[in-house]
């Protein structure tokens, strides 16, 4: 009788160890694919933009509760344009941190965004490494954790939007760890109210 409970029990705990591993093993939640259309002319960030229809991965920043009439969508990316006094912050491989001497550049950016009523458009970028998939959702983090320094700072959040182009629209183009660096970024395009 012994022997049968033991070997029962042998039976069982492989069973029951698979059953918890399958029913509590979380899944990779889904992202959006997203393509930006190749830019033309000019390296420049302006002339990057992309078309008028917007992106599937750009995300609207929360908004303030208003009592006015429902929010309209938000501003096209090509409606936004560079502005030399927002510095690009860089992240580390793999990373959406903010890093300590990119709080600084962040610190004026923000200083600068409040004493102007500008919209902000925050583009997160990556290097070529990884899938698209995974690159567009670590922009997606990286504008996001950029977003969200500045409202911290006082910048109000409903004012800024985010959009992730994954690895689609690298500023350099060679293979080494020294151009991959200057494309881990998180890019400021402004827009006037």
């Amino acid at each position: 009788m012994a022997q049968r409970r033991g070997s029962a029990l042998l039976l069982a705990v492989p069973v029951i160890a698979l059953s918890l591993f399958l029913v509590g093993c979380p899944k990779r939640p889904a992202t959006t694919a997203a393509s930006a259309p190749p830019p033309t002319g000019s390296p420049s960030p302006s002339a990057a933009a992309p078309s008028t229809t917007p992106s599937p991965s750009m995300t609207p920043s929360p908004a303030a509760p208003s009592t006015a009439a429902p929010s309209t969508t938000p501003p096209a990316p090509s409606e936004f344009t560079a502005n030399a006094n927002l510095k690009d912050v860089f992240f580390d491989f793999d990373k959406y941190d903010i890093r300590p001497s990119d709080a600084r550049i962040l610190d004026t950016n923000a200083t600068w965004l409040k004493s102007n009523n500008n919209l902000v458009l925050i583009e997160g970028h990556c290097d070529e490494r990884g899938t698209n998939e995974y690159n567009l959702a670590l922009g997606e983090r990286r504008a996001k954790a950029t977003m969200n320094y500045l409202v911290a700072q006082g910048v109000q959040a409903n004012r800024i939007t985010i959009i992730s182009y994954g690895k689609e629209r690298p500023t350099c183009t060679e293979h080494s760890e020294a151009c991959w660096a200057q494309n881990r970024r998180a890019h400021f395009l402004v827009k006037a109210r």
